[in-house]
């Protein structure tokens, strides 16, 4: 399918057309075109989607009551992802493909695992030319009240054009009632304050909420997710007279 079209038409059309080859129908959704040139200016629109489920291997991440491990989660959300990119002609890189991680002979401790295992995520995502970091995450809190998504941006440039756009479509598309804003990641992220490509931590929901684990556990939802995510990416067209899809 060969569509062309000025930028500021196919943020819903894009949208849209990614729902639908995953099932789902996305309203539309207004974002500026400045902001949406500026993510990605550098590279002229090109540029590879590295895909990040958060934790695996020894590190299990958070863990939901009913003992689900976040891991599990993340790397579901981040194949469909994947595998929506591919439909789409978008170039990936994903730091894992599976549960197990190989770590250096010397990473005796769980602590020395994980900084191996991020250090080498790190390496790969400042390696990939044109690169753009989506990293997936799922929230947990004590109590188990709170649910939503949220998305957390990286100090690099194009990050919180990015951020804002995917937290947006989030918010409208899968969590209307959500009152969280996309924001700043904490220092202490170390993907998000190390990678030097824009980047954006995106906190799926949480698994401490037994609702909405449901829902993140549920092929249909991270379906949807992982097709909000790729339209925000998508997003990053620089402006132009027209664009071809």
């Amino acid at each position: 399918m060969f569509l062309s079209f000025k930028l500021r038409d196919t943020l819903p059309l894009m949208a849209t057309i990614i729902l639908i080859a995953a099932t789902f129908l996305l309203p539309p959704f207004e974002v500026d075109d400045a902001a949406a040139a500026a993510v990605f200016a550098a590279d002229g629109g090109e540029g590879v989607l590295i895909i990040d489920p958060g934790h695996g291997g020894a590190d299990g991440g958070a863990v939901a009551a009913d003992g689900t491990a976040e891991s599990g989660i993340n790397l579901a959300v981040a194949q469909r992802l994947e595998g929506l990119a591919g439909l789409f002609g978008v170039e990936t890189v994903m730091t894992r493909d599976g549960e197990e991680i190989e770590y250096p002979a010397e990473a005796d401790t769980l602590s020395e695992m994980k900084s191996a295992d991020q250090r080498a995520r790190l390496e790969l995502i400042n390696s990939t030319p044109g690169g753009v970091l989506i990293s997936i995450h799922q929230n947990y809190y004590p109590d188990p009240r709170p649910s939503g998504a949220q998305v957390f941006y990286a100090d690099s440039e194009g990050s919180q054009a990015l951020g804002e756009a995917a937290h947006a479509l989030l918010v409208q598309t899968l969590c209307p009632q959500n009152r969280r804003v996309a924001a700043p990641a904490e220092e202490r992220v170390y993907l998000m304050r190390e990678a030097s490509c824009p980047a954006i931590l995106v906190e799926c929901g949480f698994i401490s909420n037994p609702e909405e684990l449901r829902q993140l556990l549920s092929p249909q939802y991270q379906t949807k997710l992982a097709a909000v995510l790729l339209s925000a990416y998508l997003q990053r067209a620089p402006a132009a007279d027209g664009m071809t899809l």
